[in-house]
């Protein structure tokens, strides 16, 4: 009897004989949707015969449900084009993957503030399993604090949060503006939010904050010389 060899194939050519993305490809192995196995040197490996019985399935057809989610802090920067070019460089990315983008949600304000009208919307669109993905070009762009809880809440849902970037360069504007929000957030619950001493502590942290983060920036970059 004759013993035939079982081809297997690399993930990067596995992906383009499936037509799908990396991610997508990683997230089957997760999933326990497609076998692999580990060569002596530690690789990963797919078998063919894995893929051919993907390659038959009906679900390889169904389309990913992606939601744009983009956030600049203010208008100014909106006016500037920040808003614009995470929204072209997402769809961008949705498009290489193959995903239908379903919605662009674009919000201005403070990565602090809870009520965002976008956000509102996005956990609405999760809760009702509308989506499938979530693209963001830094996790800060969904919220600056408490992201764990925003991604198990929608792992509950069935959804998952793509982060394109990863690492982010923060406009010093953004970063005075956020740290503002806390000092009015507290201050407003000791003097009460109309008081002239919150204002006067907001002028002040201002320019404090303005002058030291100007001074850090302008030490770093000597560093780098």
């Amino acid at each position: 009897m004759v013993q035939i060899m079982e081809e297997f194939l690399s993930p990067r050519d596995a992906c383009r004989v499936l037509g799908v993305s990396y991610i997508t490809l990683w997230r089957w192995i997760r999933e326990g949707r497609i076998r692999v196995i580990r060569s002596p040197s530690g690789r990963y490996l797919i078998p063919r015969s894995e893929i051919e019985r993907l390659k038959g399935e009906e679900r390889l057809t169904e389309k990913v449900r992606a939601v744009i989610y983009a956030r600049v802090s203010s208008n100014k920067q909106k006016e500037q084009g920040d808003l614009d070019r995470q929204v072209e460089l997402l769809r961008k990315y949705a498009n290489e993957n193959g995903y239908v983008i379903v919605d662009i949600i674009a919000d201005v304000g403070s990565g602090l503030k809870e009520e965002r009208k976008g956000l509102k919307k996005l956990l609405k669109m999760v809760s009702e399993k509308r989506v499938d993905v979530v693209l963001i070009t830094y996790r800060d762009r969904l919220t600056r604090f408490g992201y764990g809880y925003l991604q198990f809440f929608f792992e509950k849902h069935g959804v998952r949060i793509e982060e394109v970037l990863h690492e982010e360069r923060e406009p010093l504007e953004e970063l005075i503006e956020d740290f503002l929000s806390i000092i009015v957030s507290f201050a407003g619950k000791i003097y009460g939010r109309r008081s002239h001493k919150v204002k006067e502590l907001v002028e002040h942290n201002k320019r404090f904050l303005q002058e030291t983060l100007a001074a850090s920036v302008n030490e770093m970059l000597k560093e780098k010389r």
